[in-house]
């Protein structure tokens, strides 16, 4: 009768604590592959040496579109992969949900959008943007040459699905990249993204 009582109290201790998912900023990110829109396989652990953005996106959520349709983030994606930086956007659209298209698809959307990602890689199911904590669309990740997590968070400082509120929003993104390309400490590491949640299963 001890046994059982102790197992029960072990039971609701481990049920009741909440579960978290994402990774700490200032640690190792972990490797993952994934198929981009072109159907090849693609590797984080290929790109060590290199600065990475991961942009989690989904054309179809308004504040993505924010930043698409006034040209916003195509030209953050131009002006860091001049500078040498691995952009990578990736959908975690669960299959049948808002954002989720077929390969084809993405191509004929990020040529509309005049997008400038080095690829774009699909999540279907969400196995890897559940690792990263991947919470909203935008929510985008930089990680240095070595593979370490140096900036999560949102795109800017300003949570509004308005265009016209860019002009005066303070880029978290391009300022984090660029005091890590001038060898700078990051000012600030992380932020509370803000965008629709990821359409996972």
């Amino acid at each position: 009768m001890k046994f059982v009582r102790t197992m029960m109290i072990l039971c609701m201790a481990v049920f009741t604590v909440p579960f978290v998912w994402g990774l700490e900023t200032g640690k190792t990110t972990p490797d993952f592959k994934l198929t981009n829109v072109d159907g090849k396989s693609w590797s984080l652990q290929n790109q060590r040496g290199k600065f990475v953005v991961l942009e989690w996106t989904n054309p179809e959520c308004p504040f993505v579109k924010k930043h698409y349709d006034l040209g916003n983030m195509q030209a953050l994606q131009k002006e860091m992969t001049e500078k040498g930086v691995v952009w990578v956007s990736i959908c975690s659209s669960a299959k049948g949900k808002q954002g989720n298209y077929a390969p084809a698809e993405w191509k004929k959307l990020i040529k509309e959008k005049g997008a400038n990602p080095t690829t774009v890689l699909l999540d279907a199911s969400g196995k890897i943007g559940k690792t990263y904590g991947a919470k909203t669309t935008p929510h985008l990740f930089v990680i240095n040459p070595e593979g370490v997590l140096i900036y999560q968070g949102a795109i800017d400082d300003t949570p509004s699905t308005d265009p016209a509120d860019i002009a005066d929003a303070k880029n978290h993104v391009r300022e984090a990249l660029n005091e890590a390309l001038n060898g700078k400490t990051i000012t600030i590491p992380e932020t509370k993204p803000y965008g629709c949640s990821v359409k996972y299963e």
